[in-house]
């Protein structure tokens, strides 16, 4: 008996301390929080994210790089004076030269335009790839929410447990132990209280770190995003895209694997890499062939240069070729370019090979959480809930023993709040199957 009260008022004091310790270590933000939809947050971040906004500058990089591909080689300006007697006879000329790169310009502007194609599938993966995240972050904050709720009214459980011990023991109609063992039961759900509520504000700022909006130094720019949802509910009636339903059948993997790979956009990035890569080798293997450069203007002679003492002018024209490829031939800039493509093809094959995999394992994965959550729902959760009233109603007449009943109270603790868990794995678990099929919306019966 000493031992029990020994160990009761210990534990007391290890979840007053730890409680006290998280109170003092809280941090906190002077910020305005700021209730948002789930569409209003990705809305916000494809306008301010800075993540987002740093990749989209690629698509006018890569576009001036088509303009730059497409350039022509400027003129030269030139002159030639003679001074002296040495200029007897010899014309003064002033003219220009023109350099004319012979089949370079439109292998350059080729690739540089795949490489803005490149861009776009980039941009276009990143901006896709935000958005799960997003909804992930939203999803995530929403289920930490819901299980400091379910914890919370847990201890509101076992706080009317603890009065009706009291009264009990007051009575005589229990014995000393049941107050012990309530007592430490409600102490027990202090501290995990007040880890779930850590576990909300992780989560809060893990919404704000993905929808990370560029700060203006204005007063609307210093707010914490928080949910306008409360609680995660299966219905999932708060997402912006089409989930499927709980009571829906779905179909095998194989009905939609083909059409699943003809979306995915590493596949798409992938071929495009090895367009580039492809492009890339002809624009090296051209720079084997000479260019030519052209040159006219005018010439002149005045009187005292001239044999017959007259002034004399006219024009000239010329042509060279440069660039010949005889002492270096760009062998090893056209063997790296061959061995470009051939990592490029490899790296396409890998990615489907790998899409195919990662398409069927993600998959599966939803099918799994589809029957977890609807055994939450038929069976565990409403099952519980009726064991935990009809044993806390015995235990108030003195029918049941305080002991079964904690250890059931802490059963039906873990079904909830592993309830909650199956939400998230079931919304999650499909968000991951979009992202390998790289779109928002898909369709299982098409």
């Amino acid at each position: 008996m000493l031992k029990r009260v020994i160990f009761f008022l210990a534990f007391c004091l290890l979840a007053f301390n730890c409680s006290g310790f998280c109170d003092e270590n809280t941090t906190q933000d002077s910020r305005a929080v700021k209730k948002i939809s789930l569409k209003e947050a990705i809305e916000l971040a494809l306008e301010k994210n800075l993540d987002y906004k740093s990749v989209k500058l690629d698509i006018p990089i890569a576009k001036n790089l088509v303009k730059e591909a497409n350039r022509l080689p400027n003129p030269t300006l030139d002159t030639f004076q003679n001074f002296g007697p040495s200029g007897k006879g010899n014309p003064q000329q002033i003219g220009a030269t023109v350099q004319y790169e012979i089949m370079k310009r439109s292998a350059r502007k080729r690739l540089a335009q795949s490489n803005l194609a490149l861009a776009e599938n980039n941009v276009g993966f990143a901006r896709f790839s935000m958005k799960m995240n997003i909804r992930e972050a939203y999803v995530q904050l929403l289920a930490s929410k819901t299980i400091l709720k379910y914890l919370q009214e847990q201890q509101e459980l076992l706080e009317n447990l603890y009065k009706v011990a009291k009264k009990r023991v007051e009575a005589g109609s229990a014995p000393e132990m049941d107050l012990i063992e309530a007592g430490i039961a409600l102490n027990q759900m202090v501290v995990q209280i007040n880890s779930a509520k850590a576990d909300v504000k992780t989560a809060l700022y893990d919404f704000n770190m993905v929808i990370n909006p560029q700060n203006n130094n204005s007063p609307d720019d210093e707010v914490l995003y928080d949910t306008s949802d409360e609680l995660l509910v299966n219905n999932f009636g708060f997402i912006d895209i089409k989930i499927p339903a709980l009571d829906e059948k779905l179909p095998p993997f194989n009905n939609i694997s083909q059409r699943t790979l003809a979306n995915r956009l590493d596949v798409k990035i992938a071929q495009k890499e090895l367009e580039v890569a492809q492009k890339n080798l002809t624009v090296v293997a051209r720079q084997r062939i000479p260019d030519i450069a052209l040159l006219g203007g005018y010439g002149y002679q005045d009187r005292k240069q001239s044999d017959s003492g007259e002034f004399l002018n006219g024009g000239f024209l010329g042509a060279s070729i440069y660039n010949i490829p005889l002492f270096y031939n760009y062998k090893p800039e056209i063997n790296n370019a061959k061995l470009e493509i051939e990592k490029a093809e490899l790296n396409l094959q890998s990615v489907q090979n790998k899409a195919l995999n990662s398409l069927n394992g993600s998959y599966a994965r939803f099918v799994n959480a589809k029957v977890n959550l609807n055994y939450y729902n038929e069976k565990l959760v409403k099952e519980s809930q009726e064991l935990i009233r009809i044993s806390q109603k015995s235990y108030e007449v003195g029918k049941f023993n305080l002991i079964s009943l904690i250890v059931m109270q802490q059963s039906y603790r873990s079904i909830v709040t592993g309830y909650a868990y199956a939400m998230v794995d079931y919304y999650n678990s499909w968000i991951d199957f979009l992202r390998e099929v790289n779109v928002e919306e898909f369709e299982l019966f098409e």
